[in-house]
């Protein structure tokens, strides 16, 4: 077998569906530190690990000087989260590999209507994903555990009980992407569990379409759905469409993404500390690295 260092000079195209750093030069080998993974960020899951600022209006489990009301507000919704690719087994064909990496992400949410802008809660997410692709399929096992905390301001303003949510969970994803097109589906299963009422499973499917290439410029659309055990298997619904754009350092270097997008969310809140509470809002938000 090959020994190939990521700093070796191998061809640095990405593929046409996503640019995560599957390159038409590789040869077979193992890569230690790769660039760039090979199952395709998922575009709309409001938690997926990517770096995002997000203004959003809608009914939340609003507040209003810390309590829950019934009206609308104004949210900034912010996350911070990369991955970290360790090893790559490469083989069959360019593109075709398996990968293990780390990562990670942090997802926030600010009151705007709150004077001190007051953080209201934030999800603490670390995994560990092993990643494969075959020409046009691709799959992602991963075990990460996320923890949730409300705010300290939101805390003092409030009588609303605080909920020490955390959990592991081992989740799979198949994903087939068929020219613009992309479909996905799998589902997760929660241990080490708390609150212990916190039911276990989960279900995860989506589709995504990616549109022309005008300057390293690309019209995308996404839907995302997940489905709880704990809501009963009803359905959250967030949707993403706007345009992306490829920014290259150099020819060497897979290209950071950048990406302006109109967003909606309908369904049990994505929110660890209001999991079991109904959110419904849209806006707009900058992504990077999606």
């Amino acid at each position: 077998m090959v020994l190939i260092f990521a700093s070796s000079a191998l061809s640095q195209q990405a593929t046409p569906w996503c640019f995560t750093g599957v390159h038409p030069g590789e040869v077979d080998g193992t890569v230690f530190l790769p660039e760039g993974d090979l199952f395709c960020p998922l575009l709309a899951d409001p938690k997926a690990e990517h770096s995002f600022v997000s203004y959003l209006n809608g009914d939340f489990p609003p507040f209003e000087d810390g309590a829950m009301t019934n009206g609308e507000v104004r949210i900034g919704s912010v996350g911070i989260g990369d991955a970290f690719p360790l090893v790559r087994w490469t083989g069959g064909a360019p593109g075709n590999g398996l990968q293990i990496g780390l990562v990670g992400g942090i997802f926030a949410q600010f009151n705007l209507d709150a004077q001190s802008l007051d953080l209201i809660n934030a999800d603490y997410l670390v995994g560990v994903p092993i990643t494969l692709r075959w020409a046009g399929f691709s799959s992602r096992l991963r075990i990460y555990h996320q923890s949730s905390h409300l705010g300290d301001e939101f805390l003092l303003r409030s009588s609303i009980e605080r909920e020490n949510l955390s959990f592991e969970a081992l989740d799979l994803l198949l994903s087939q992407e068929v020219g613009p097109f992309r479909a996905y589906g799998g589902g997760e299963i929660l241990f080490n569990r708390e609150p212990e009422t916190l039911e276990s499973t989960l279900a995860h499917a989506g589709l995504e379409i990616r549109i022309g290439q005008l300057r390293g410029i690309r019209v995308l659309g996404a839907l995302d759905m997940k489905a709880t055990e704990q809501q009963d298997w009803e359905p959250g619904w967030s949707a993403r469409a706007g345009l992306e754009v490829a920014a290259w350092r150099d020819e060497t270097h897979p290209p950071r993404m950048w990406g302006l997008f109109a967003e909606f969310y309908d369904g049990p809140s994505p929110y660890g500390q209001f999991f079991q509470e109904q959110v419904r809002y849209m806006g707009v938000g900058l992504h990077l690295s999606l």
